[in-house]
């Protein structure tokens, strides 16, 4: 499986890598290992403001969490050269920018999850996953989701 030809029939164009918002690097690599710092959920060019429970649905988290998985991807393509060479998603880690008694954290990453499933298929995309509520993102964001993958 060549998962460009999946991000083809997907219609999905990777972006560039997006330009840190504070002192840190879009990825680290060591040894087999690359960990993509948090990207932030953006929608037509901008941050994709909001908070679950007061101003956003589950549902539209899921399309933020999906947006963020495309990034996330872009990255991984510029760390790697090429998307072909992972051999594992490791895990997600994900912040949702939520009210207290909004409980639905884990529905909301489902669309970064699911598509990296997708993209990559079971056996590679299947992954380990936490997700956050929590009081506050960078910026105000809705979402912000990070990514450990191996790679050969």
């Amino acid at each position: 499986m060549n998962v460009y030809d999946t991000l083809s029939q997907l219609q999905i164009t990777l972006p560039p890598v997006a330009v840190p918002a504070a002192a840190y690097v879009p990825f680290v690599q060591t040894g087999n290992l690359v960990f993509l710092s948090g990207h932030i959920a953006k929608k037509d060019g901008k941050v994709w403001t909001g908070q679950f429970g007061r101003t956003m649905t589950t549902a539209e988290g899921q399309a933020a969490a999906r947006a963020v998985a495309i990034d996330l991807l872009g990255t991984l393509h510029a760390a790697l050269g090429d998307l072909n060479r992972v051999r594992r998603i490791v895990k997600l880690m994900s912040l949702v920018n939520s009210t207290a008694d909004f409980t639905e954290q884990h529905l909301v990453t489902n669309g970064a999850s699911e598509l990296i499933g997708q993209v990559f298929g079971a056996q590679i995309g299947a992954h380990a996953r936490s997700a956050f509520g929590v009081a506050q993102i960078p910026l105000g964001a809705c979402v912000e989701i990070e990514m450990t993958a191996e790679f050969a």
